[in-house]
Order: structure tokens, then sequence, then C-alpha cells
């Protein structure tokens, strides 16, 4: 199994309503310190057709993290996660003591 799929496979637990930090999500899978590279892998899904929850993974300061490569993907994270019920502050933020995934 690639490190990849390692990181899919943590992404897939994360239940809807529910956020998880990319640090997090690399330190569920034995990838300490490795945020980056979640990013990275996540980067690489397709945000469309994809059924891997990619946008349920935001930076540690609750905000989605803006990419202008992403092609309205940032856009389409918020929206998404709207739709699963997690608010946002005017300030573009999730509360991550109410929205942060526990496993």
């Amino acid at each position: 199994m690639s490190t990849y799929d390692e990181i899919y496979k943590i992404v897939y637990q994360i239940p809807q309503g529910r956020v998880a930090t990319y640090g997090q999500v690399a330190d569920l899978a034995q990838l300490y310190g490795k945020a980056r590279l979640v990013g990275y892998a996540l980067y690489r899904v397709d945000t469309v057709s994809s059924n891997i929850p990619w946008h349920r993974v935001v930076n540690a300061k609750g905000e989605i993290s803006h990419s202008p490569l992403r092609h309205g993907g940032d856009y389409r994270q918020r929206i998404l996660l709207e739709q699963e019920g997690i608010q946002f502050s005017p300030e573009g933020k999730i509360n991550l003591r109410e929205y942060l995934w526990r496993p």
C-alpha cells in the first residue's frame, strides 16, 4: 500500500459533519510531522468524481488552505462542509472544538 493510500484510508474514516487537520491525518497514518504530504496527497484527488472525503481536511487554524491551483476547489470545499452542517465564522474559520473529529 502506498503512502498516499495510507492517507486516503484515514481520510475515509472522517465522519460527515466533522473535520480533521492535515497534521492529525499525518499522525494517524504514522507520518508524524508530514502534514504537507497529506496536503499533496489530497491535492491529487479528483474533487468532483472521487469518493474520498477530501473536503473534511482543513489546516490547524480551522481554515480551508487556499490554493490558486485548485481552480475553485476551495469554494467547493466550503460548500461541501456547509452542506454537512459545519458552520464558518465571519472570518472563515471552523470551530475545531466543536467540529474536530476525535477517533
